[in-house]
């Protein structure tokens, strides 16, 4: 079981890279996982899975065809819950074994419950995988070890040891101890009296031993019964009382005949460990918190579709009815808008595109979905689009704007200038490039002159890439860039729309529009010179 993974076919070896701090930042990864999970154990789990992007395709659909059969059998989701807080018990009780200073009767008594779990987990999963019509290799490859366990007749055995000595162990339920005292009323001896098979009350007769006693002022006041006491066994305790530790020898010398059953029917199973099943805690969470989420948002009517894996080498993407996913989650909170979709392509002749549009016009949203996309695809996840085929990138590198925190030794121009050289330093032509309003924090000379070169760059580096900026100059003139710089990807003038002064949020391959966006809105509001001219009054 340590070499089985949900994550990985089995002879797969890992080819990931680390998504860095600030692609993490400009993709909402944190908020998006903290939607998905309550729990920070939980949504800390997820997000560390999607820090490493894999590139290797056979990894991704073998990904993608576990999450699809985790989405269409919310049974077997609901089966994988209720083994999720077994295993989690089985994690607490791995600690308590590796713990060589407690008493043998406490080891043995964990490795009882160690084996139980072992056992209805294994009995669990088999059920959950066998009532349902799985397609998936990773699911099947998981069906086949357990069902093979599970119909060994070690298994059976195994099965029936367990129950009859867990049954044994859990009759006992009280221990009666005599305690010898010396002349100054000091315990020096202690010894169990008798094993019960139910726990320990305040009985009638020691009632009345106690009022009696009391009233003869045999005893102190404020000693006298009013309940049970905790009693634990944890060793290393600062201050620990050599009461406590005689006590837990005694009763382990006491409780010889069930040291010694469990001990003889225990090494029968010194092979069989439970804590393989514990690797697979996280990867079982990341798929069930996604699948969840996922389905509530088709309920709502929003699209996800399977991704289409192709080969690395075409380094393409064609998406359909594409949205951002982050802005589509805020559906799942209340609010209510309409989601504009739009289509877009990777591929030889537009695999670079520079996105001009007016403010607030949907080139962040859209810059941020096309992240979204081959993130969430790249982990089998749906994709948030109505279909799409994609050629994986090795890793996904942003250029945002920073905080300014973070200018104030190299100043706005400076800090943007030197991440902007990190990222050519570490990208490949299988990378995601996404720039955001780059080198918009300084004059627009100096930013139009450094974007140039940047454009030019991009066209000999040849990523897939989404270049959006206030800049329109930077997106004319394309077909210059194309004949002169040595290259297998052009560089395309995508535009966000505009309709009858209103934004449409469209996108559509074209050369930039420039000022006409501004004659749009001006026309709308009434500030072009005619407009106002008629307003004013001489």
């Amino acid at each position: 079981m340590q070499e089985f993974s949900l994550l990985y076919p089995q002879g797969v070896e890992p080819d990931c890279k680390t998504l860095c701090e600030e692609a993490v930042n400009d993709l909402s990864l944190e908020l998006i996982c903290e939607k998905l999970a309550d729990d920070t154990f939980e949504h800390n789990i997820i997000k560390n899975i999607m820090m490493k992007i894999e590139r290797n395709p056979v990894v991704i659909r073998y990904r993608r065809d576990i999450f699809d059969d985790i989405v269409h059998f919310p049974k077997l989701r609901e089966h994988i819950k209720e083994l999720l807080e077994q295993l989690a018990f089985l994690k607490e009780l791995e600690r308590s074994l590796k713990d060589s200073t407690a008493a043998p009767i406490w080891q043995l008594v964990n490795r009882l419950n160690e084996l139980e779990i072992y056992v209805n987990c294994i009995s669990g999963i088999n059920k959950a995988l066998s009532e349902n019509d799985i397609k998936s290799e990773g699911l099947r490859l998981l069906k086949d070890y357990v069902s093979s366990i599970y119909q060994e007749s070690g298994f059976e055995h195994l099965q029936e040891d367990i129950k009859g000595l867990v049954n044994e162990v859990r009759e006992i339920k009280s221990v009666s101890v005599g305690v010898n005292l010396d002349n100054l009323m000091r315990p020096v001896e202690v010894g169990i009296v008798s094993i019960n098979t139910e726990p320990f009350t305040k009985t009638p007769f020691l009632n009345r031993f106690l009022d009696f006693a009391t009233k003869q002022n045999q005893l102190e006041h404020g000693a006298s019964f009013h309940g049970m006491t905790k009693f634990h066994t944890v060793s290393k305790i600062a201050g620990e009382d050599p009461f406590t530790s005689n006590l837990t020898k005694v009763m382990t010398e006491m409780l010889g005949l069930t040291v010694k059953r469990l001990k003889s029917q225990l090494s029968k199973y010194t092979n069989v460990s439970g804590y393989g099943l514990t690797k697979l805690i996280p990867e079982f969470i990341f798929y069930i918190r996604w699948a969840d989420y996922i389905n509530r948002m088709q309920e709502l009517g929003i699209p996800m579709c399977k991704p289409e894996i192709i080969e690395i080498e075409k380094r393409e993407l064609h998406a359909k009815g594409l949205y951002n996913f982050k802005l589509a989650m805020s559906r799942l909170g209340g609010k209510t808008f309409d989601i504009v979709p739009n289509d877009i392509d990777f591929d030889a002749e537009h695999r670079i595109y520079i996105m001009t549009g007016p403010n607030r016009g949907g080139k962040t949203t859209m810059t941020q979905a096309v992240g979204l996309l081959f993130l969430l695809a790249q982990f089998g996840i749906y994709a948030p689009c109505e279909s799409v085929t994609l050629s994986p990138v090795d890793n996904i590198y942003t250029h945002f704007p920073a905080d300014e925190n973070k200018t104030v030794d190299l100043g706005r121009l400076g800090e943007e200038s030197k991440r902007m050289s990190e990222l050519f330093g570490m990208a490949t032509n299988e990378s995601l490039l996404l720039f955001n309003e780059s080198l918009a924090t300084t004059s627009f000379a100096e930013g139009l002159y450094i974007a140039k070169d940047v454009v030019k760059a991009l066209r000999y580096l040849g990523a897939r890439t989404i270049f959006n900026t206030h800049m329109h100059e930077l997106a004319m003139n394309l077909e210059e860039v194309n004949t002169l710089i040595a290259g297998d990807s052009k560089v395309a003038s995508l535009i966000t729309g505009i309709h009858e002064g209103k934004r449409s949020y469209k996108i559509f391959l074209a050369p930039p529009e420039g000022v006409s966006y501004a004659q749009d809105i001006a026309k709308k509001y009434g500030v072009t010179f005619s407009q106002l001219s008629d307003k004013i009054k001489h």
